[in-house]
């Protein structure tokens, strides 16, 4: 027990362990009754101001007091957005929209660097993914296109990012629902695993090996 007690005492001389210094908001109060939700975390990715939105919404219970809005906002973070928030001096954070614009700030690259529809249709499937897993972040990316696509645009700007193999073969799920492109997309992607169907990048290899038997 002593030892316990001067090992605090020595860590003490070099910060402060007490409530107040370890509280980033000691004299917030909380509501009668009120309870902490769980909250949607955000990592650093996506757009910021909406997970605002998200956040703000979860704190309706608070009554709309900023002080709560600001002292459990670190709570609904993870990641790198964990990590901005603890390296910043909170004493600038006056009121919310204090630490809203910081926060928006900080983030906003998200939005600056969102995809779009030319984009999209370059992104590729990697071969370490399935099918499927790539048509849902695919889909996911797509969704957050700041003029919204409709499904049937949706699917015509997803079969143009497809290799000609696929392309070839799925380019009749055009006027279908997305859910029906992906079906589409995994008998495709089942046949070329399986050799009914070569893919560009089989061609390519197989044009590259008869070159060099023929340099040879």
């Amino acid at each position: 027990m002593e030892q316990s007690l001067k090992n605090i005492e020595g860590l003490s001389r070099e910060k402060s362990v007490s409530y107040a210094d370890l509280c980033m908001f000691p004299y917030v109060h909380l509501p009668l009754g009120f309870k902490t939700p769980k909250f949607e975390k955000y990592d650093g990715h996506g757009d910021a101001i909406a997970y605002l939105k998200r956040y703000c919404n979860q704190l309706r219970g608070a009554g709309g007091k900023e002080e709560l809005l600001i002292a459990y906002f670190r709570e609904s973070l993870v990641g790198i957005a964990f990590e901005w928030y603890m390296d910043q001096d909170i004493s600038h954070w006056h009121i919310w929209d204090d630490l809203a614009r910081d926060f928006v700030r900080q983030f906003q690259y998200n939005i600056d660097i969102a995809h779009d529809r030319n984009s999209l249709s370059n992104l590729k499937k990697k071969s370490s993914k399935s099918f499927r897993e790539y048509a849902v972040k695919w889909h996911e990316q797509a969704a957050s296109v700041k003029t919204p696509m409709d499904e049937m645009e949706m699917v015509s700007v997803f079969l143009q990012a497809q290799e000609v193999g696929y392309f070839q073969n799925i380019m009749f799920a055009m006027g279908k629902p997305f859910a029906e492109a992906i079906k589409i997309g995994e008998m495709v992607d089942n046949s070329v695993k399986i050799g009914r169907i070569l893919s560009q990048s089989s061609i390519r290899a197989t044009s590259q090996r008869w070159r060099w038997h023929l340099q040879v």
